[in-house]
C-alpha cells in the first residue's frame, strides 16, 4: 500500500491531491516530505473572507508538519497561491489542513493537545521531537476552539472557588458546573475578587443565568456579595466540607498555640502528636491516634474542648427537618460563645452570621455538595504542579482549561490516538 493511498483515507482535502513522497536525508531522524498540488481548474479561497477568487501569483514553498508516521517525521510541502480578492485585496490562499501562518497541520496540532492532557507538555515535546512552544500553541488553538463551541445554555448547579497558583497569596478564582452527568470547569480569572467573579456572570446569557438553581461556596464575602447580585432566584449552599474546614483549622490553632503555652509554663508535652487524632473523623483514625485521644481526653485542656465541640456539631447534619436544625445551630454558637476558646467563637461568629445560607444546606436536600468542587481543585493543582513551574497566567488559563473544561473535538475523517 502507497504511502498516498493512507494519507487519502486518514487525510482527505477536497480540491487538493496527493504528489510524489520522498526521504529527507540530513535532518538527524528518519522524514518524508509529501508535496501537494491543487486540483486543475480549482479556484483558491480567500483566508480573508473565505471566498473563491482569481489567482494572482504563488509564494515560496512551505512545510507543514504532519502527525508522524511509524515514528518518522511527515512534512507537507505547498507552494501557497496568492488571491486577488475584490474585497480583501491580494491575499494568501486558505488551505485546509492548516490555520494562518502555522506551519502544523491542525491534525498534528489536536494530536499533541490529546498527548497534553496525559502527559505534562515538556514530556509531549521530547516524546515527538518538538518544541514546547508547539505543543503550547497546539493545546492553545484545542482550548479557543473548545471555548467557541462549548454549550452553556443549561447549568443547574455551579460551586465556586479558589486556590493558590503562586507564592505571595496570589490565587485563582474558579467557577465549575457540579451538577450529575456533567463535572467541568467554565471559568478562571486571577485574584479572588468580586470582579473576578462578576465578569463569570457577564459571559452567560439571560437564559443560562436563570438555569442555574444552586450555587455553592465558601464564606469569601467577595463571593457571596456577586452570589447575592447574580442569582437572586437560585439556592445559595454554604457546603459542610467548607464550614468543617473551618472548624478544624480553629482546632488547629488552638493546640498549636496551647503546645507553646504548655512548653514555657514547663509541662509535660501531652499534645506532641496530637493533631490528627483530633482533627481526623473516628472511622478514619488509626488505633494509634485512638489512643492518644483517649490518653488527651482526660485532661482539661482547649484543644480537647474544641474537638468536642466539633464533634457535636456534627449532629448538625442528621437534621432532616431546617426548623429543628436551627435550633440546634443557635443552642451550639451559644454554648461555644461561652467557651472563651477565641478561634471557635470566631467560627460560631462567622456561623451565625451566614446562618440562612447554612440551612440552604437542608433545602438544597443534597443535591449540590462541595465535594465536586473540591474534587475539580484536586486535579486543578495538579495539572498546576504538572505545569513545571509556568510562570505566565496565560499558560496556567490555558492548562486548566484544556483538562478540566470538558471541550467538545471537531469531527476528523481519522483519529490519531
Amino acid at each position: 500500500m502507497q504511502l498516498k493511498t493512507i494519507l487519502n483515507r486518514v487525510e482527505p482535502f477536497k480540491s487538493f491531491v496527493y504528489g510524489k513522497a520522498h526521504w529527507v536525508e540530513g535532518t538527524g531522524r528518519p522524514a518524508l516530505e509529501v508535496k501537494l498540488h491543487a486540483r486543475k481548474n480549482g479556484r483558491a479561497v480567500c483566508s480573508g473572507c473565505g471566498r473563491p477568487g482569481p489567482g494572482y501569483d504563488r509564494l515560496p514553498q512551505r512545510r507543514f508538519e504532519f502527525v508522524p508516521l511509524w515514528g518518522m517525521a511527515v512534512y507537507f510541502v505547498y507552494a501557497l497561491r496568492r488571491v486577488d480578492c475584490p474585497a480583501c485585496g491580494v491575499t494568501a490562499e486558505h488551505v485546509p489542513w492548516a490555520v494562518g501562518k502555522s506551519h502544523l497541520t491542525t491534525s498534528y496540532r489536536w494530536f499533541l493537545a490529546r498527548w497534553a492532557k496525559h502527559l505534562s507538555w515538556e514530556e509531549v515535546a521530547c516524546l515527538f521531537h518538538t518544541s514546547w512552544r508547539n505543543v503550547f500553541e497546539s493545546v492553545k488553538h484545542a482550548v479557543f476552539w473548545g471555548v467557541l463551541h462549548q454549550d452553556l445554555g443549561q447549568i443547574k448547579a455551579i460551586g465556586v472557588d479558589e486556590i493558590q497558583w503562586q507564592r505571595g497569596q496570589r490565587y485563582l478564582t474558579l467557577v465549575y458546573q457540579i451538577e450529575d452527568g456533567m463535572k467541568r470547569l467554565l471559568w478562571v480569572a486571577q485574584e479572588r475578587t468580586e470582579d473576578s467573579l462578576r465578569r463569570f456572570f457577564q459571559t452567560l446569557s439571560d437564559e443560562a443565568r436563570q438555569s442555574i438553581r444552586f450555587v455553592c461556596s465558601d464564606m469569601w464575602q467577595p463571593y457571596l456579595n456577586v452570589i447575592a447580585e447574580q442569582l437572586q432566584h437560585a439556592v445559595h449552599v454554604l457546603d459542610r466540607f467548607h464550614i468543617m474546614k473551618k472548624m478544624n483549622e480553629a482546632i488547629d490553632e488552638v493546640r498549636r498555640s496551647e503546645a507553646r503555652r504548655l512548653e514555657e509554663d514547663g509541662y509535660e508535652p501531652i499534645l506532641k502528636h496530637s493533631r490528627w487524632c483530633l482533627l481526623k473523623r473516628p472511622e478514619n483514625r488509626t488505633e494509634k491516634e485512638t489512643v492518644k485521644l483517649l490518653e488527651l481526653l482526660q485532661y482539661n485542656l482547649q484543644s480537647v474542648r474544641s474537638h468536642l465541640l466539633r464533634e457535636d456539631f456534627q449532629r448538625f447534619w442528621e437534621y432532616t427537618s431546617p426548623g429543628w436544625a436551627v435550633k440546634f445551630l443557635d443552642e451550639w454558637c451559644t454554648r461555644t460563645m461561652r467557651s472563651k476558646i477565641e478561634p471557635m467563637k470566631k467560627v460560631a461568629a462567622s456561623l451565625r452570621e451566614h446562618r440562612d445560607l447554612i440551612l440552604n444546606w437542608f433545602r438544597a436536600k443534597g443535591e449540590v455538595s462541595a465535594g465536586s468542587v473540591e474534587g475539580l481543585n484536586n486535579k486543578a493543582k495538579l495539572t498546576i504542579r504538572k505545569a513545571y513551574g509556568f510562570r505566565t497566567y496565560e499558560a496556567i488559563e490555558i492548562a486548566l482549561y484544556h483538562n478540566l473544561g470538558a471541550f467538545p473535538e471537531p469531527e476528523f475523517t481519522h483519529r490519531f490516538w
